[in-house]
């Protein structure tokens, strides 16, 4: 008897644990949270809400992987319970698992075909897979259970956004934002839409509406300072970026764009001063590196520049036209293992990159590797047909290799878009001499003296 009146005790604390748990995830302390229900738990692991419970709360602070664990014991427990099956699709999906995702929205929609909520979550699974139109799919199988639902119009929205698609993504968010006016960032969704789409009137007025309802939040205000820098609104970006600072003086990309105001308004000085700040508050941040290399080799400092852009090259950039600019960086200062490193990286990323390619000629042409040079420069005419560039470097190339016809015909072309270019005039003037003379005169050492940083940096 006695040991019953313990047993029953020993319960009504874990449903005091738990109704206590409950109480602290309402008013957001989730770590609180989590220890009471883990006591709980530990006292009866055979509670299933109390599992769905610790798997929500989980959720909450972003332990997903825990939280799938969880609601795993739920279903143990409860094997068809639709709103645990639900929340792990969902986990699945956030930890892109996107298989298992899809099998457990599936196996809800056995159990029960009208649970919308396996449709409406669904769009986002099929979103991140990239299959946009089972995403469609869903959307409009979900509308028949429930037209009105918010989130099935805010996630349609995303797979819109996604492909391009940002007028009927912007007419998505606005009914979202019409049947819930608080679902968290619609304002600001809608104002990335617009941005894409090019209305800066409209986006600047959602990104405003965003703020006034959530003044503090940083990623708003540090994309609203993006747009404002694109739009030509200097000034304003710039209080957005200081902004940004008052509130969290380590956000290294807010330091990295005052350096680009700095930059671009030719205040050196200042503008490497805030690139290195930038890189002691986040040395794995994509551009401070790159910009400082940029100053360097403008002092003719190469030792530093050369450090400066191995150091960005470890940050794994998945920017091409970067990429390419770092590559005709390396090139100046005679780094040309480096160069082509680069330059590879940048059409893997972009096969149509004329730039790309052209500069890949120059490597070869520098290396005296003249066949190459040729197929680059022939790739990159291939893409843009108008790349004076182009055209006077593989002329110098064929010059080189003693085929003055095919010279001759680049310069006509080139001289045909741009007559005044005095190298164009140079050149041509060349070729004549050579043709004059019957000889070829080796002129490749241009390609090791004749750029200059200007030159090579678009």
């Amino acid at each position: 008897m006695i040991f019953e009146d313990m047993e029953f005790g020993s319960y009504d604390k874990a449903e005091q644990k738990a109704h206590k748990a409950f109480e602290l995830y309402e008013d957001g302390n989730m770590s609180q949270a989590l220890d009471e229900l883990q006591t709980a738990i530990e006292i009866n692991p055979a509670n299933s809400s109390w599992h769905f419970n610790m798997a929500l709360t989980l959720d909450a602070v972003s332990r997903f992987d825990d939280a799938i664990s969880e609601y795993q014991t739920a279903l143990e427990l409860n094997p068809d319970d639709l709103e645990i099956l639900n929340s792990l699709a969902v986990d699945y999906t956030r930890t892109g698992q996107y298989d298992l995702a899809i099998d457990t929205f599936e196996r809800i929609q056995q159990v029960d075909p009208g649970f919308e909520p396996c449709y409406c979550n669904r769009i986002i699974t099929y979103t991140e897979m990239g299959l946009h139109d089972l995403a469609e799919q869903m959307f409009y199988l979900a509308q028949q259970i429930k037209p009105d639902c918010a989130l099935c119009y805010y996630n349609i929205g995303n797979s819109l956004f996604a492909r391009g698609e940002f007028k009927r993504a912007i007419r998505c968010w606005l009914r979202t934002a019409e049947l819930e006016p608080s679902h968290p960032q619609i304002n600001y969704r809608i104002a990335q839409a617009y941005w894409s789409d090019g209305n800066i009137k409209h986006s600047r007025d959602h990104f405003l509406a965003e703020l006034r309802n959530n003044p503090g939040d940083i990623d708003v205000i540090f994309d609203f300072g993006l747009f404002l820098l694109e739009a030509g609104d200097i000034e304003a970006a710039k209080e957005k970026f200081n902004r940004i600072l008052e509130l969290d003086p380590d956000f290294a990309a807010a330091l990295f764009y005052l350096g680009e105001i700095a930059f671009n308004s030719s205040d050196c000085e200042r503008s490497v001063e805030l690139y290195n700040q930038a890189l002691k508050k986040d040395n794995a941040l994509q551009g401070p590196c790159f910009r400082l290399a940029q100053h360097a080799l403008m002092k003719d400092q190469k030792t530093e520049a050369r450090d400066y852009l191995v150091s960005e090259l470890k940050l794994a950039l998945e920017d091409a036209d970067a990429l390419v600019s770092m590559g005709s960086m390396f090139l100046a200062i005679g780094d040309l293992g480096s160069a082509m490193h680069c330059l590879l990286r940048a059409v893997d990323i972009d096969c149509a990159n004329a730039d790309a390619y052209y500069f890949l000629g120059v490597v070869n042409a520098v290396k005296g590797h003249f066949k190459e040079a040729v197929e680059f420069f022939t790739h990159t005419l291939d893409i843009r047909n108008e790349h004076i560039p182009t055209l006077r470097d593989s002329a110098s190339v064929y010059l080189a290799m003693g085929k003055l016809t095919e010279a001759a015909e680049r310069i006509k072309k080139a001289r045909q878009l741009n007559g005044g270019d005095p190298q164009l005039k140079k050149l041509e003037q060349t070729i004549t001499l050579a043709r004059i003379k019957g000889r070829i005169i080796d002129f490749i050492g241009r390609f090791r003296s004749g750029f200059t940083f200007q030159d090579l940096l678009h």
